[in-house]
């Protein structure tokens, strides 16, 4: 048994490469034998032969054929130096096997240059799915998940693609782990060596992950294989991507480990992705998540005894007969509603719920605007300096509304549809120990609360 086999190793022997005489001297340094035991001469025309047929196309020739020039064994040779920059001799040196023998993408190397795509096969649509067939029993379920879907998100950030799990039929992108012969016809090798392989976008098994269940795969460390990084790689593949020979590239076909936490795409690979799909679109609005300690409010305002809590194009409804708030779509209830309102304020006077939205204001009466809304901001008699109003309140007790405008607020008497003379006054001196932008305000039972 060995660890490290080191095979000095000189060859005399005609016809090696079909037909060409062949006087080399291979001084190999087979460090980390896989099988970890002695490595025969007879396993090197194996391993080259395996190696080119897999990642260069190489095909047999059958028969008695008369050549000139190069054989096809040492033109792939020269083909599979000049994509890794190797010097460009079409035989075999340490440099070439050493590269041969390094774990790899089982996808092969079938373009010169850096980004390539396979041969225009892109998906139709931006948004995929992805489903997860099985695990490694290397991580937890849990970690293999999140992984994943770090992998994806890789691309999603630079393209205007969005994936979607799904937890049963079949997916854009089906994703499994198998060993050996594993049902696509292309059996993996065993541990190190091909580590996965995916299929560029297509019908069946088009799209499509397979990752190589003989290998140590890793979560957070450099142990084994670091999922995540295999699986960006791949999903890589599964967009439509081929190899890069740009060393730095994610989709370089030769596994190097770079720590997750600071993993940044590198500019080829956006490139590549975005000469497919194009650059990403405005970014969609994501659902705001209620226990968000840092959300900050739009606005708060009351409708007959409920509470609305506004953000973005959402507003949740808290009454009494829920125990839980409920979140609803701004323009579900009122089409005619901006998103990201600035305030809302109830004013039991008119029994409406007052909006405003940069300069303009709308009247709501249950689920229908009030006619002749909306309106300017001014015709509250607010100067044409205020652009827009931060937060609003009514206060039951007076019967006034305060309208917060930066570290200002007015007050507006709604009887007499008139701001109070002797403002507008600073936040702080209103309201002692407010030192900062009120967002939103609301009162409850008499208590004036602000979110600031």
């Amino acid at each position: 048994m060995f660890s490290v086999c080191r095979v000095f190793i000189t060859f005399y022997k005609q016809n090696y490469n079909q037909g060409t005489d062949v006087n080399m001297l291979l001084h190999l340094d087979w460090s980390g034998c896989k099988f970890k035991r002695k490595c025969f001469l007879s396993e090197i025309p194996g391993l080259i032969k395996t190696y080119l047929k897999s990642f260069y196309n190489l095909t047999e020739e059958t028969g008695p054929s008369v050549r000139r020039g190069p054989s096809q064994r040492s033109r792939k040779v020269s083909e599979m130096q000049k994509f890794f920059g190797l010097k460009v001799t079409g035989s075999l040196d340490t440099e070439t096997v050493t590269m041969m023998k390094k774990p790899r993408c089982g996808v092969p190397d079938v373009h010169l240059g850096r980004f390539s795509t396979f041969d225009n096969l892109k998906w139709q649509t931006n948004q995929l799915t992805y489903r997860i067939e099985n695990y490694t029993p290397d991580m937890s379920e849990a970690e293999v998940d999140d992984s994943l879907e770090r992998a994806l998100q890789v691309w999603a950030k630079v393209s205007p693609l969005r994936f979607t799990r799904i937890y049963s039929g079949t997916a854009d992108i089906m994703i499994s782990f198998g060993s050996r012969d594993h049902g696509d016809f292309y059996p993996f090798d065993g541990p190190d060596g091909t580590l996965a392989h995916a299929f560029a976008p297509g019908a069946n098994i088009g799209g499509d992950a397979h990752f190589d269940d003989d290998e140590d795969f890793s979560f957070s460390s450099n142990r084994g294989y670091n999922l995540f990084l295999v699986a960006a790689h791949e999903l890589g593949h599964s967009l439509g991507l081929s190899h890069s020979n740009d060393p730095g590239a994610l989709m370089y076909p030769i596994y190097s480990y770079t720590d997750p936490r600071t993993f940044s795409l590198p500019r080829d690979d956006i490139n590549g992705i975005q000469s497919i799909y194009d650059k990403p679109g405005p970014t969609p609005p994501s659902t705001p998540d209620a226990c968000d300690p840092t959300l900050v409010l739009d606005a708060v305002a009351t409708l007959r005894g409920e509470k609305m809590f506004f953000k973005g194009r959402f507003f949740w409804r808290s009454y009494s007969q829920n125990s839980q708030p409920e979140l609803n779509i701004i323009k579900t209830f009122w089409p005619e509603i901006p998103d990201n309102v600035d305030a809302a304020y109830e004013s039991l006077l008119s029994d409406n719920v007052i909006i405003f939205k940069d300069r303009q204001v709308w009247a709501l009466s249950g689920y229908d605007v009030v006619p002749g809304y909306p309106k300017n901001l001014q015709n509250l008699g607010l100067p044409n300096t205020v652009k827009k109003v931060d937060a609003a309140l009514y206060d039951e007790d007076s019967g006034k509304t305060l309208f917060f405008v930066g570290e200002y607020y007015y007050s507006y008497d709604e009887e007499k549809k008139k701001m109070d003379r002797g403002f507008p006054k600073r936040v702080d001196e209103g309201f002692p120990g407010m030192t900062s932008k009120v967002t939103a305000a609301l009162q409850v039972q008499g208590e004036c609360d602000r979110a600031c």
